[in-house]
């Protein structure tokens, strides 16, 4: 339940700031207290951890963070909300304030022996990019524990590759739903609800191939025809005759008929290996 208090407060802060919520940023900030720390205490931070925010905003989130960890880096695009952040931070010597673009902000300098626990509430136009971003390449964070759109929530944690985002997150991590967060626990309140997903990250990836770049690449081409039929589709990128295409998937025990977001890791990987040579010419 949303406290009037608190949702008042903010508005007093962002009014001596002189500032307006814009949508564009995606801005639209935790008001709940009660949800708030327990989004803090699900990123199961201790106090040695190194903790990097993904838009600290006006630092709602942030304040319940700064006490559970050794360090906090809180990166926030919107260069009015700095002076925000300092103000609501003030005393809290381990928090570092950063003015960046979460997309180009340098976690590997920021973070260079890995294994910082990932926060935030995730503009919903951001979520693609930024998993890859930071999962992709070492040295890579140790958990992310970040509030997404529910649909988000629901394909990353789904049981097959429901998209290229849902494969990459189930390629480097083991994602779990923790809970479904309403639209009335944030102002502006969004169309759509929340829901708060934790990503354990693999010492491994969940996929042994030669090159995983390549791998997205493959992937990514597939899903380029998502309504389309795998045996179609391979046919076309691999530039292969459609039955020999069609009797290649059947000895891999997969049906031809079966479109992509049907397809489990295990099968990614199968069709990458078995397919792959040809797409790469």
């Amino acid at each position: 339940m949303i406290d009037p208090a608190d949702l008042q407060q903010l508005e007093r802060l962002l009014q001596r700031h002189g500032i307006t919520l814009q949508h564009r940023l995606g801005q639209n900030f935790l008001v709940d207290p009660q949800t708030r720390d327990a989004i803090a205490e699900a990123a199961g931070t201790n106090g040695d951890d190194e903790v990097l925010e993904v838009g600290a905003g006006a630092g709602t989130l942030t304040i319940a963070l700064a006490p559970r960890c050794r360090r906090l880096v809180a990166v926030e695009l919107d260069l009015r909300l700095i002076p925000v952040l300092r103000d609501v931070l003030a005393g809290h010597t381990n928090v570092e304030v950063v003015k960046s673009d979460i997309l180009r902000f340098d976690v590997a300098s920021a973070f260079p022996k890995g294994g910082e626990v990932v926060a935030g509430n995730i503009p919903y136009n951001l979520t693609g990019a930024l998993i890859r971003k930071l999962l992709d390449h070492p040295p890579r964070p140790r958990r992310l524990s970040l509030v997404v759109q529910k649909e988000v929530a629901e394909r990353w944690t789904a049981t097959t590759g429901a998209s290229l985002a849902t494969v990459a997150v189930q390629v480097f991590a083991e994602a779990r739903m923790v809970m479904t967060i309403p639209a009335s626990s944030f102002t502006p309140a969004p169309k759509v609800d929340s829901a708060l997903v934790t990503l354990e990250v693999r010492e491994r990836p969940a996929v042994d191939v030669d090159d995983m770049e390549n791998f997205f690449r493959f992937v990514e081409a597939m899903f380029q025809f998502r309504r389309k039929q795998i045996g179609g589709t391979l046919a076309r990128i691999a530039q292969a005759p459609s039955a020999d295409t069609a009797s290649r998937l059947r000895e891999l025990g997969i049906d031809p008929v079966r479109r992509p977001q049907t397809l489990t890791l295990p099968e990614w990987e199968e069709l990458y290996r078995a397919f792959n040579p040809r797409f790469g010419r």
